[in-house]
């Protein structure tokens, strides 16, 4: 592993470690390493050092929300009255659990959100009470997923 500037580069062995953790983050590291013909010291090592680099973030388990009844994913565009409102209303969307994610972006929107919902009425519950209540939003636009088909983490 190399760094470099704010990126860092790594070799085919770093490479093989972390498909094999993408594809299942609990895969056993001597299997891994058995594979790669080193040791699992190494592996350890090497792993220690892509988290230190910040390349690794950490592992997680992936729930399925709809076996929790959520069937609904939705995206909606916010706009707001005024830029420097945006700090308050992401502190707000914060506290709402179904907001998912949240990004500042360009274009129309001043923030782009993914929401989970139990269903369509709760998404229109969310909207209503909670989303367009926040002060600052002028507008909100929705987009109700109809099935995602593609999930994926960049390619190693």
């Amino acid at each position: 592993m190399k760094i470099t500037d704010k990126t860092v580069e790594i070799d085919g062995i770093d490479k093989e470690i972390l498909r094999s953790l993408m594809e299942d983050a609990r895969k056993p590291i001597l299997e891994i390493a058995r594979k790669l013909g080193i040791s699992g010291a190494a592996i350890h090592q090497r792993l220690r050092k892509l988290e230190a680099s910040g390349l690794i973030t950490g592992s997680k388990f992936i729930i399925n929300p709809r076996i929790l009844g959520y069937t609904t994913m939705a995206f909606i565009g916010i706009y707001l009255d005024k830029a420097m409102r945006n700090p308050e209303a992401v502190k707000q969307l914060k506290e709402i659990p179904e907001v998912l994610e949240c990004h500042y972006t360009t274009g129309n929107w001043s923030i782009l959100i993914k929401l989970l919902c139990r269903d369509n009425e709760h998404l229109m519950t969310l909207l209503n009470h909670k989303i367009q209540t926040i002060e600052g939003v002028s507008r909100t636009e929705t987009f109700i997923s109809l099935n995602q088909q593609l999930d994926r983490q960049i390619s190693i």
